[in-house]
């Protein structure tokens, strides 16, 4: 077996089984779960239709550059949604199986091993991927902070020249997961002058992209490239439909940008061997290119946020986010033994900040945070918080 397989730590929902394995939650309670970022709304009638409609599909072998049919829907998409001209569908756009494959696989055929200690720069707290992925092609993960004083984005002006002269890959990902921080224009504009000045790629993580409040739509890697006036050189974005679209089963999603670096991607993949289905192109297709589902989902979303932020404000710190479906809230005690606790007492799982981060520079910046994912029902995501502020009053009452 590869050695470097021993280099992979557990991943985040393994430490929490381990968490809870010694743990009789309280069986008068109602289990809620909020600790996994799994979309729970109905998939949208429109794109079932459409796999039901495409099922001889399954008696072809699929193409690894996907259909016209759904580049062209991406492309439009894009244009659309970032104001941005029409992306080449045959050389700027790629069909994935969701983004967490292709962000895996991006590393691997990025990364150059003959070059003196490759490094993967990723925003700290971050989507486990990013390590696993920098590990496994050989490379050295290098961590950023992301912590309130900075707006949870990544501080890039912290990392020393002599790391940056090893950096081949960037990860950006904005929205963030777990903060739901959106880069702005001049954080991109920043990130853009040192991958000019140091030569590596920005594999851009937007998958939480299109769950928002209001109309501040978040900043994308290829709006903000055309706003600065620059090209899509070294600039690569990745987006899904799980999210979007309600639809995590599906697997799909697209890589865009730099055509270069893309053409070199798809020679990879195609000796990967991990070509879409052509029933998935057909339903994809028809997803990108309706809003309307979209918006109905945001709307659901707004409300559970709406309703559940200010109850827990009574008793955490938390606030709503830029976007995606987390709350990045602030506990009064370890994320550890708040997690434990209140899965014992109350039935609700939550995720300890501390598991999605690694501790760099002397800090864990997810310590003494916990994800909270909104994405069951809105009656539980209420009863959930309501739970949590019984958990925390009777916590303070304990301390008294």
């Amino acid at each position: 077996m590869s050695p470097r397989l021993n280099l992979l730590q557990p991943y985040p929902f393994q430490k929490l089984r381990q968490l809870f394995a010694t743990l009789t939650p309280n069986k008068d309670l109602k289990p809620i779960n909020l600790s996994i970022g799994e979309p729970k709304h109905a998939a949208p009638e429109l794109i079932k239709a459409a796999l039901l409609n495409n099922l001889s599909g399954l008696s072809s072998y699929p193409a690894t550059l996907g259909s016209d049919d759904l580049r062209a829907s991406i492309s439009e998409w894009l244009a659309r949604r970032y104001n941005v001209p029409a992306l080449n569908i045959a050389t700027e756009i790629l069909p994935v199986n969701g983004s967490r494959e292709a962000l895996f696989a991006f590393v691997q055929a990025v990364i150059d091993p003959t070059r003196d200690r490759p490094v993967v720069l990723s925003p700290n707290p971050f989507y486990q991927i990013y390590e696993g992925a920098a590990l496994l092609a050989g490379a050295e993960p290098w961590f950023v902070n992301c912590t309130a004083s900075q707006r949870f984005q990544p501080d890039w002006d912290s990392v020393p020249q002599a790391v940056w002269e090893r950096v081949q890959v960037v990860f950006a990902c904005s929205p963030g997961n777990p903060t739901g921080a959106v880069a702005s224009l001049d954080d991109w504009r920043r990130l853009f002058a040192l991958s000019d000045q140091y030569g590596f790629v920005i594999a851009s993580d937007e998958c939480y992209s299109e769950i928002y409040f209001g109309d501040n739509k978040p900043l994308g890697g290829l709006e903000a490239a055309r706003l600065l006036g620059r090209d899509y050189t070294r600039l690569v974005v990745f987006s899904s439909l799980s999210k979007r679209s309600n639809v995590p089963g599906m697997r799909s999603g697209f890589v865009a940008g730099d055509a270069q670096i893309l053409a070199q991607f798809l020679l990879y993949r195609t000796y990967h061997g991990c070509a879409m289905s052509p029933m998935v192109m057909a339903a994809s297709a028809a997803a990108w290119r309706d809003e309307a589902h979209v918006v109905e989902n945001r709307k659901l979303y707004a409300e559970k946020f709406a309703a559940v932020t200010h109850v827990l404000q009574e008793v955490l710190e938390v606030t709503l986010p830029d976007a995606a479906f987390y709350l990045w809230a602030k506990v009064p005690m370890d994320d550890e033994q708040f997690t434990r606790e209140l899965f014992e007492q109350q039935h609700v799982t939550v995720l300890p900040g501390s598991y999605l981060a690694r501790e760099a520079h002397g800090v864990n910046p997810g310590l003494g945070y916990v994800r909270i994912a909104l994405v069951a029902p809105l009656d539980e995501c209420v009863a959930a918080a309501e739970r949590i502020v019984h958990y925390c009053k009777t916590l303070s009452h304990k301390q008294r």
